[in-house]
C-alpha cells in the first residue's frame, strides 16, 4: 500500500480519529469534527496517520452516519475485523478540497492552521480549540506562553484554506494579558 507524505500540493485537515472496530468484515467506527454528517461519500479516500507525517490512504467502500460527529465506515482492502484493529487510535485527514466548504464554519478543522494578526504578526499555529458557552477558543503558543484566542467571527479577518491560515485584527491589549 503506498505511503503518502503531506506536501504543499497536497494539502491534509485533520478531520477525526479511528476509535474503534465494528463488527467482524473490517468496518471501523470514525468520529469527525467536520460538523455535518453529509460530507463523507463511497471512494472518498481517508488518509490514515500510520506514523508521524506518514499516511496511508483507504479508500471508502460503504459509510453511514452513526450519529451527527461519528461515521461507521467500510473501506477497501479492510475486510477483517483482525486489519482494522490497527487503526484504531489513528488520526484521519482528508485532501483541503473535499472539506472546503466546512472549513470556514468549523474551528474544529482549524487545527494546525497559522494565525496571524493584522498588527503584531505571525502569533503561532493553532494546537487546539475549545468550545465555552459564548464562542470557541483557540490555543496558540506566542512568546514562550500559551495564549487563547477568542475566535470571534469579528476578529476574524479572512480564513485561507489552502494555506492552512488565519488572519485576524485581535482587539488591542488582548496579547498584553498575557505579557
Amino acid at each position: 500500500m503506498p505511503v503518502f507524505t503531506a506536501t504543499p500540493q497536497y494539502i491534509m485537515i485533520r478531520v477525526g480519529k479511528i476509535v474503534a472496530t465494528h463488527g467482524v468484515q473490517g468496518a471501523v467506527i470514525m468520529t469527525h469534527v467536520a460538523g455535518d454528517s453529509r460530507w463523507l461519500k463511497k471512494g472518498h479516500a481517508l488518509m490514515v496517520e500510520m506514523q508521524k507525517g506518514s499516511y496511508i490512504p483507504y479508500f471508502v467502500d460503504a459509510c453511514r452516519a452513526a450519529k451527527d460527529d461519528e461515521y461507521i465506515v467500510n473501506m477497501e482492502d479492510l475486510d477483517k475485523v483482525e486489519s482494522a484493529k490497527r487503526l484504531v487510535g489513528k488520526a484521519v485527514y482528508v485532501e483541503e478540497d473535499l472539506l472546503a466548504a466546512y472549513a470556514k464554519e468549523s474551528p474544529l478543522l482549524w487545527i494546525g492552521f497559522t494565525i496571524t494578526d493584522v498588527h503584531v504578526g505571525l502569533l503561532g499555529t493553532m494546537e487546539d480549540v475549545m468550545q465555552t458557552p459564548s464562542q470557541w477558543l483557540g490555543k496558540v503558543m506566542y512568546n514562550e506562553k500559551e495564549v487563547l484566542i477568542p475566535l470571534l467571527n469579528q476578529f476574524i479577518k479572512d480564513i485561507q484554506v489552502k494555506q492552512k491560515l488565519i488572519i485576524m485584527e485581535l482587539p488591542a491589549g488582548l496579547l498584553d494579558v498575557y505579557m
